[in-house]
């Protein structure tokens, strides 16, 4: 008999997501919470972390870690008003680090909360309407939306069906609202028993579960790496529906040749008044066959493999009632972000900026935080928005040409352009936090991109490669935050110092990179890089990107299969 995971007991005994958190948040003799809470809260979305970079010397001093929380919002499709751009930003001053992360799902991260503030920080971001319930957790995460054509309407359409979706499978405790809220325990619960679960039951999901919709031709969602992807298919300004995808994921384990990132299957088209039926249909199949024995391999992708594709779709449809039709032919050209001003259809204005790493905050360098609170003050009122990108950037929607002008000189004012000239290669470049916070962290990558990129860059231009468009992305480990697998150069941190170099990803996010070196430092990664770019440089077609370039020439070959074997 198949013995479930420790999570899964934690999962059952914890009466709705409650667990002992109350009892946790009052317990003033450490900034921890209970070992079990750790896991609970991340259904609330709220991570445990320490500095690591200290844990050394509070450990010299008998000191316990300096431990601290980030707390993440459920932002569906990353739209927020300039009024909310304003909550956040007083929130990361008034509780956090001082800073603001945009992450690769579209969401706010606010790190450095100490566990007496978690209340209060919680409170706040939920006064300004937005919340953080299943942010984290073995349920489906926050719903990823390309933000296409402001002023279209078939793009809105789209953007309202992520943010029905996410409503849609949300949990149905009510444990958030009365830890964080002091809602009153109503009489849905008998003698502390939890509320009925009716989509997650009271196991909720083996592990993780990622959701989004793209809009072609852009990808800029990665719609392949989710565990179910929706692609919308547009004529004329008309939705007239979505193709399927289930089964994508980037994670893998270090070691473990059982576990590997998987691009999405592609199963069939729907209208958009099925979108969310087929969506809890999906999830309860996950609920119901996913692998709660081993975390490591607990995700969709590995439910497919192991019991196949033809075994998913039958089951799928038999929840259904009904098969889907065949998927809609699709294109999708990059799955990048475009910088700068361009006029919406409706004659406003949308402004593109780069925020490295999606950290915003006010350093030697720039001065995002204040600065982007004087552009919401500027905008506040108007219908504007603020749009957070999968690829940690962020546009501004709906400006009129009064308020283009005011913006110029804000942007100026707090250095907001000084990264709109780099050259492709930072532009497109994605990092995850890693060190010092994230626990699972082997190797920098947010902290060490900067550096990195200088110098890789400095080996294109040597090769009169410095204005090519190439997708980079480095993860600290390789459970795949920043989507490393779906990057032409992608480093996946192995240890301090050391990283799996994998290349040849495309930039449309519909092929996988291919452990290209294993364990490498950095002046290896560099020597090896440098060599590709010589030969790229001298055998490349015209427009032929370098992800593109490796699998015509054939240099990854010998590496694909003997990855496979």
């Amino acid at each position: 008999m198949t013995t479930s995971s420790p999570v899964e007991a934690i999962k059952t005994a914890s009466r709705g997501l409650r667990g002992t958190l109350l009892e946790s948040l009052a317990d003033a003799r450490s900034g921890a919470l209970a070992d079990d809470d750790t896991q609970l809260i991340k259904f609330h979305g709220s991570y445990q972390q320490d500095d690591r970079d200290q844990r050394e010397e509070r450990r010299l001093r008998k000191l316990e870690p300096a431990f601290s929380f980030m707390i993440r919002t459920r932002l569906p499709g990353g739209i927020a008003t300039p009024s909310q751009w304003l909550a956040l930003t007083r929130i990361a001053r008034d509780f956090g680090n001082g800073s603001l992360r945009l992450t690769t799902r579209q969401a706010f991260q606010v790190h450095g909360v100490i566990k007496r503030e978690l209340k209060p920080t919680i409170a706040a971001m939920n006064a300004a309407l937005m919340d953080t319930l299943a942010a984290c957790g073995d349920v489906n995460r926050n719903v990823m939306c390309t933000s296409g054509e402001p002023s279209s309407s078939a793009v809105t359409r789209v953007q309202a069906l992520s943010r029905e979706l996410s409503e849609a499978l949300l949990p149905a405790s009510r444990a958030y609202h009365q830890i964080w809220l002091d809602e009153e325990e109503g009489t849905t619960q008998v003698a502390g028993d939890a509320e009925p679960e009716p989509l997650y039951g009271t196991t909720y999901l083996p592990r993780k579960f990622k959701a989004g919709i793209a809009i072609p031709p852009y990808n800029d969602i990665d719609v392949y790496s989710q565990d179910l992807g929706f692609v919308a298919v547009i004529e004329d300004d008309q939705l007239l529906g979505f193709n399927l995808l289930v089964g994508g994921g980037m994670g893998s384990t270090h070691g473990r040749r059982d576990t590997y990132p998987r691009l999405a299957d592609e199963i069939g088209f729907l209208r958009p008044e099925q979108l969310l039926d087929v969506a809890r249909a999906v999830l309860t199949v996950q609920r119901d066959f996913g692998n709660r024995s081993d975390r490591a391999r607990a995700r969709l992708k590995y439910t497919i493999e192991d019991r196949g594709l033809d075994w998913f779709k039958a089951e799928l449809f038999s929840r259904l009632g009904v098969e889907l039709a065949s998927p809609r032919p699709v294109h999708f050209e990059h799955n990048g972000d475009r910088f700068g001003w361009h006029q919406q259809r409706d004659g406003l204005w949308s402004l593109g900026l780069r925020i490295p790493s999606g950290r915003v905050i006010d350093d030697d360098t720039r001065s995002s935080l204040s600065g982007l609170a004087a552009v919401a003050t500027a905008l506040d009122g108007s219908l504007a928005r603020f749009v957070l990108s999968p690829n940690q950037n962020l546009r501004i929607d709906g400006v009129n040409d009064a308020q283009r002008g005011r913006i110029n000189t804000l942007l100026a004012r707090y250095r907001l352009e000084a990264h709109q000239n780099d050259a492709p290669l930072k532009l497109n470049a994605l990092s995850c936090v890693a060190l010092p916070t994230c626990a699972l962290a082997m190797a920098e990558a947010e902290r060490y991109l900067p550096t990195l990129l200088d110098r890789v860059q400095e080996r294109l231009s040597r090769h009169g490669l410095g204005e090519q468009p190439i997708n980079l992305r480095i993860t600290g480990c390789p459970n795949g935050c920043a989507r490393p697998h779906l990057a032409e150069i992608a480093l996946i941190g192995k240890a301090p110092g050391r990283y799996n170099l994998h290349l040849g990803g495309d930039r449309r996010g519909q092929r996988l990179a291919i452990l290209h070196r294993e364990n490498i430092d950095q002046a290896q990664i560099l020597d090896t890089l440098d060599a590709l770019f010589k030969r790229y440089s001298l055998e490349r077609e015209a427009d032929e990107d370098f992800g593109d370039f490796f699998w015509r020439a054939g240099l990854l070959a010998s590496e694909a299969s003997e990855e496979a074997a």
